[in-house]
């Protein structure tokens, strides 16, 4: 199976601001995983493996993402289809269904974007690009919602296989990922109508930077939507772990909602707004027979949820939206 499907994707993009972007890829990715992996022949024998069902109902538009068949696979399909599918552990973002099989992912994504949704601007016919877009769920539903097409990155290469199983049986769809970071873009690209970055601004260590990134591949009045770790405060508040936080090695940067929306309106963005902060819980963030490593349960302090297992404030998510000028 081709994961990456580059010529498909530089038909889709052919006379859009993203054509020549597009038509750069096959040479900057003709070896996207220099590095040897032990789980890398299982996980391409797992994409060989899954079975060809009859073609069903794509569902990109609920909240678990999927395809369901006209008439159910067999009891002995859906073991081994199950079976295949665990080899990709552990799932952290969906959930998804796949011909009456759920994947219980450690992530209640669904809720993430249950909770933007309603804030965005309506995403018919744009180009729109996911940072750190894990196995896709995301990408899934802005595709479910009308976007023309979605690029997804990240470089973790199991989330790409994830979506390439997923992809195996929803078919054609104008959803792409590839095995790219936010440093691998070029920084003058200017071209998408739409970038969400969700959950990566506390692991980058320049956040200031990482917003102007993204800013700069936004075309002018394009939509930027930033979901991360907030604190509360004003808008000189932002905690710097100097250890772990929530058991997390690569976390730098939690600043306050108003200090988040400073540092967009200070690069250059307008009509910086927070839309929404929800603290996270153990029932959106749980260990799954999909995800059985250890989950948010195992990160908080076990005499007051309200603290991580280091003191630090407990996770609180923001969802803040502007505009490039």
């Amino acid at each position: 199976m081709e994961i990456l499907r580059l010529a498909s994707l530089t038909r889709a993009l052919r006379d859009t601001p993203l054509q020549a972007w597009a038509e750069s890829l096959p040479a900057r990715l003709q070896d996207p995983w220099r590095r040897a992996h032990g789980d890398r022949a299982a996980w391409r024998q797992c994409l060989a493996d899954l079975p060809t069902l009859p073609a069903g109902e794509a569902r990109l538009d609920a909240d678990r993402v999927g395809v369901t068949a006209t008439k159910a696979p067999d009891d002995a399909v859906r073991r081994q289809l199950e079976s295949s599918l665990k080899v990709l552990h552990p799932w952290r973002k969906g959930p998804f269904e796949i011909h009456g099989i759920f994947i219980d992912t450690e992530w209640r994504s669904d809720w993430k974007w249950q909770r933007l949704a309603p804030h965005i601007q309506p995403l018919d016919g744009r180009l729109v690009l996911d940072v750190g877009c894990g196995n896709g769920y995301h990408c899934w539903r802005m595709a479910g919602a009308g976007a023309r097409h979605v690029i997804g990155i990240d470089p973790t290469e199991l989330y790409l296989h994830q979506y390439a199983a997923i992809r195996h049986f929803i078919g054609p769809a104008p959803v792409h990922l590839l095995p790219l970071g936010i440093d691998d873009m070029p920084g003058d690209l200017g071209g998408f109508d739409t970038v969400f970055s969700m959950g990566v601004l506390y692991h980058r260590r320049s956040p200031i930077e990482h917003i102007q990134q993204l800013a700069s591949l936004l075309r002018p009045g394009g939509e930027l939507l930033l979901e991360t770790l907030v604190i509360e405060g004003d808008e000189h508040q932002v905690l710097v772990p100097e250890g772990r936080y929530a058991r997390m090695r690569n976390v730098w940067f939690l600043p306050s909602s108003a200090l988040l929306e400073c540092w967009c309106r200070r690069i250059g963005l307008r009509h910086a707004r927070t839309v929404n902060v929800t603290p996270t819980t153990t029932q959106e963030q749980r260990s799954t027979d999909w995800m059985h490593f250890e989950s948010l349960d195992k990160c908080l302090h076990p005499n007051d949820p309200s603290l991580t297992i280091e003191g630090h404030p407990a996770p609180r998510r923001a969802i803040l939206i502007a505009e490039k000028a």
